[in-house]
């Protein structure tokens, strides 16, 4: 487990953007349960190369006019039950951090895992998700 003081600033770059994190199997239960809409869940990491760039594409793709209805973070090192639960909903994908996955009616529709970000740009990413947004997230007319 990291310290808490090494954490904070990186959970603090996600929340101050309203995401709400999940801290708990519990929690994660609750939330990921529900099964109606369009929800991203992020799995925050310490990881300076790959989550340094995710965590401002999450920020640029989440100014984008078409967004998950629903967006919560984990900290995987962190809070190690939330994340191995967060992770079991993401059937058919290895355990990765950072990654982000976007669940359309409780099913996962998408995912980006450490490989898909770790070589690639805060705003190639955001693109990618901007992408995933006008996919799954929008309503229809």
């Amino acid at each position: 487990m990291y310290s808490e003081i090494m954490v904070a600033p990186m959970r603090e770059e996600l929340t101050r953007l309203g995401i709400r994190e999940l801290k708990t199997p519990g929690e994660v239960d609750r939330e990921l349960g529900i099964r109606q809409g369009t929800t991203m869940v992020i799995v925050n990491s310490i990881c300076g190369c790959a989550a340094g760039r995710m965590r401002p594409a999450v920020r640029i793709a989440l100014a984008h006019s078409t967004r998950p209805e629903r967006v919560f973070s984990v900290f995987a090192g962190q809070d190690q039950a939330a994340t191995e639960r967060a992770r079991s909903y993401f059937t058919g994908y290895r355990p990765s951090s950072p990654s982000i996955a976007i669940l359309r009616e409780g099913q996962l529709v998408h995912m980006l895992e450490r490989s898909d970000i770790e070589r690639r740009d805060a705003f190639d990413i955001a693109l990618e998700l901007k992408r995933v947004f006008d996919e799954h997230c929008a309503k229809p007319v």
